[in-house]
């Protein structure tokens, strides 16, 4: 059910998109049924998938265990909050499915944050002070006020109204008087809005277990399974913040073998090494390190740190950083296309690196959470043109579509690409109907391609 407007794009960005989902090979096929898809696309990209994902600690936990220690919990920190359906995945043996409940209601009294902050309220979070742009005349800590969105940015920070483009994203308590939030001398910090009545409501985990369940979207928990880590590996995982993978890697494998998770910023190692402490993980090694200079030149010796040897690694994966246009809820960007298309060399470089650092006979795993061509694909295309050494390998499991028309791969090598595309399913997707039935197509917008290094 459509809820929101369509993603709001600067114009340049939805034209760039439109002629990725109507090229030539697509075309030729069906241009009304892409034009659709293309139209489909740009409605889910705004709204949230219809359940939640969490990934089970399966290698400090039984499944079944945790699953009975989550219904007795309720999902939730209190024992208030109530009962809800909880469902195995049914091919994903560390998954458990819960359903997103929404949508809400709006109240009388109006709050209005930027988009940024709207779309990271849809995915759970609470309004931060430096977010909110306009607020009642007489707002007071403790008065409930309905949040909205502004897509365009075009509200003046400090109006006390605003009746241009938004949405309506929940309901919430102010923690903070107006006079605080727009005070002139010290910016506010802080939460400004404790949201207790999102538009979408997902059940929450806070304190249940945090070393036993991992919220997760459930692509991102496919790439591990299709990597097939086995224990005893030495597995390389190159761009690893904050860790989500990366532990489910180790988890996978037994917690038997080594992992090593490299990221270029630092605080965001601190992250991978806090996840891996608490999920009681010994095989992660994390280092901060640019990954497209993680080869080294000298001679082949054993390296424990960055960098390293050509072929010291059994597996790679390269979640590469991108667009990030599968991300769902994301009701608007203000990126601009130069922004967007400024992946495609960095991921090359990457791949570069992940190639030379695979041994002979080692898996290779590339995967975005975005929808263009010229990050999935045309990436796949390039890669087997660039390193004849690299063949495509069936995915397992493999829930997703095949991989899209575009970027001249044979219809072979498109079937052996796994693409999550939710606009394909977006007027099908029934809330009524069983999780088990409408998870694997209702996620975020998500690529993997597996190769093997001969």
């Amino acid at each position: 059910m459509s809820v929101f407007p369509k993603i709001s794009l600067k114009p340049e960005v939805t034209e760039y998109l439109r002629n990725v989902f109507l090229n030539k090979e697509v075309t030729a096929v069906d241009t009304q049924e892409a034009e659709s898809r293309f139209q489909k696309l740009l409605t889910c990209l705004s709204h949230p998938p219809s359940s939640t994902c969490v990934r089970a600690s399966t290698h400090l936990s039984q499944m079944r265990h945790l699953f009975l220690f989550l219904k007795q919990q309720k999902c939730g920190s209190s024992a208030e909050v109530p009962s809800v359906q909880i469902v195995s995945h049914p091919r994903i043996t560390d998954v458990l499915l819960l359903p997103v409940d929404g949508p809400r209601y709006r109240l009388s009294s109006e709050l209005v944050v930027g988009a940024q902050c709207g779309s990271a309220v849809l995915r759970g979070a609470h309004v931060f002070a430096p977010g909110i742009v306009a607020s009642p005349k007489y707002m007071k800590a403790g008065d409930m006020v309905s949040v909205f969105s502004d897509l365009e940015g075009r509200c003046t920070r400090g109006a006390t109204s605003f009746q241009g483009n938004k949405v309506f994203v929940g309901n919430g308590v102010a923690e903070m008087d107006r006079s605080a939030i727009f005070a002139t001398e010290t910016p506010a910090r802080g939460v400004g809005v404790r949201m207790v009545d999102p538009l979408y409501k997902s059940p929450s985990f806070d304190g249940v277990l945090p070393s036993m369940v991992f919220l997760q979207n459930l692509p991102s928990v496919v790439v591990g399974h299709v990597l097939t880590p086995q224990p005893g590996e030495r597995i390389l995982d190159m761009c690893a913040a904050p860790g989500g993978k990366t532990c489910h890697i180790a988890a996978l494998m037994g917690d038997k073998g080594e992992v090593v998770a490299l990221d270029r910023i630092r605080n965001k190692i601190d992250r991978i090494r806090q996840n891996a402490q608490m999920l009681s993980l010994q095989s992660i090694k994390a280092f901060c390190f640019n990954s497209t200079q993680a080869v080294s030149d000298e001679p082949k010796q054993e390296a424990e740190g960055p960098p390293f040897p050509p072929e010291s690694f059994d597996r790679v994966l390269l979640d590469a950083p991108c667009s990030g246009l599968g991300q769902r809820p994301n009701m608007a960007s203000t990126w601009s296309l130069k922004e967007f298309c400024s992946y495609p060399p960095l991921q090359r470089k990457l791949f570069q690196a992940a190639v030379r650092l695979l041994k002979k006979g080692g898996i290779l795993v590339y995967s975005t959470c975005t929808v263009t061509l010229s990050e999935n694909e045309e990436q796949v295309a390039w890669a087997l043109n660039t390193f004849p050494c690299l063949s495509l390998q069936p995915q397992e499991p493999h829930i997703g579509s095949e991989g899209m028309l575009g970027a001249g791969l044979s219809p072979e090598q498109l079937r052996l690409l796994q693409r999550f595309s939710p606009e394909l399913s977006w007027e099908q997707t029934d809330t009524t109907a069983p999780l088990t039935c409408r998870a694997d197509t209702d996620t975020i917008g998500f690529f993997i391609a597996k190769f093997l290094k001969t």
